[in-house]
């Protein structure tokens, strides 16, 4: 498909989604983020939407991290501090949550996957720790056949993107809302779907002109080419942590924080990267997968889910900072950050990206470490 035609249908779900959820109930209640997701889904399995495409692969980059610039320019830095330690320790159930839950699907599924199903558990453990690089890492440390990868890499982007609609839906259901003091502090205005599109007001409530876009484009780009800049000469930091110290230094700039509309056009950057993962969930590769791998990676989720909410809600009610935290571990950095930003929870985008970077740094020696168990169990 054409790559302006797949864009085309990615605007208009972006569209459909923030419509309906101003106006339909039921769509109210699932949130535009998630009804994103769902619709991008729809697409993708009816053929509509490839299930690949340079739109989504853009998306990915430059697209979803453009948006977590625009939405850094309102972060509060006292409210993220105050975030660190709770969003720290909800990483860590969840990692815990990950490895026991990989340990457990190799030996349920160890007739059905053979004997290098100790190696998936290490892979496992390592992409819902710290996100798909882990997966590829471990994947090759431990020697895993070239089909069980590639069914494995599979299973895992079809449950990544069930799991983070699930991350966006799930807060709902335990009556998450928005702190007042971020709703003081975007000043966005907004409807029952979340941010208005119909009327394009900038964080300040001020109609936007073209020196306001103008600027938002020139300090957003500049961002992110400082941030490759930077991460080339300095290699051992990240590019995503150079790049949110950037966006926060700017963020306290004067002339910076007076341009309108970076609130508005960076959330509807993230639906977009959002409803391109939904596209990317052609659930018809589970035939091509197998089940039994396709059920590997689901249980692992379907454990981390229900002990991070299980026991993290015995702890505290704040459903957001637990769904952040799960997509942290299960989608990496960036798609924590995205879900942060879809959750309009602005002191919880730092923490995300740190818990990420944990989950990064900490997600390969985990994976071979269950690895190692699950083979001395399973033999």
């Amino acid at each position: 498909m054409p790559i302006l035609h797949v864009a085309f249908a990615l605007t208009a779900v972006v569209l459909a989604s923030v419509w309906l959820t101003g106006r339909v109930r039921v769509f109210t209640k699932l949130g535009s983020a998630a009804t994103a997701i769902l619709f991008g889904l729809i697409l993708s399995n009816t053929g509509v939407l490839p299930g690949e495409s340079p739109v989504y692969d853009f998306l990915m980059g430059p697209g979803v991290l453009s948006g977590v610039v625009l939405v850094l320019l309102g972060v509060n830095l006292r409210s993220i501090r105050e975030a660190g330690l709770p969003m720290l320790l909800a990483f860590t159930l969840g990692a815990a949550a990950s490895m026991l839950g990989a340990a457990v699907m190799a030996v349920v599924l160890h007739s059905s996957i053979g004997p290098d199903a100790w190696r998936l558990s290490g892979q496992f453990s390592a992409t819902y720790i710290g996100g798909g690089m882990n997966f590829a890492a471990v994947g090759q440390e431990l020697g895993t056949r070239s089909d069980l990868f590639s069914a494995g890499v599979a299973a895992d982007v079809i449950v990544t993107a069930f799991w983070l609609l699930a991350c966006l839906t799930v807060p709902e259901f335990f009556g998450a809302r928005k702190p007042a003091r971020e709703a003081a502090h975007t000043g966005a205005p907004t409807s029952a779907g979340g941010f208005r599109l119909d009327t394009l007001l900038g964080s300040s409530g001020v109609p936007m002109t073209m020196a306001d876009f103008a600027g938002l484009g020139a300090v957003t780009l500049g961002a992110i080419a400082a941030s490759d800049l930077l991460a080339a000469w300095v290699p051992a930091v990240p590019r995503v942590l150079w790049l949110t110290t950037i966006a926060l230094a700017l963020a306290h700039v004067p002339q910076v924080t007076r341009l309108n509309g970076a609130i508005v056009f960076g959330h509807y950057l993230l639906l977009l990267f959002l409803a391109s993962n939904g596209a990317k969930s052609v659930v018809a590769r589970i035939v091509e997968v197998g089940p039994a791998i396709f059920y590997f990676a689901a249980g692992t989720v379907a454990i981390h889910g229900v002990l991070i909410f299980g026991v993290g809600l015995l702890f505290t009610r704040d459903a957001d900072l637990l769904s952040i935290a799960s997509q942290a571990n299960v989608g990496g950095a960036t798609s924590a950050m995205a879900l942060a930003g879809a959750r309009r929870r602005m002191d919880l985008i730092l923490p995300a990206v740190a818990a990420g970077m944990l989950g990064n740094a900490f997600g390969n020696y985990a994976g071979i470490a269950v690895a190692q168990v699950v083979r001395g169990i399973t033999g």
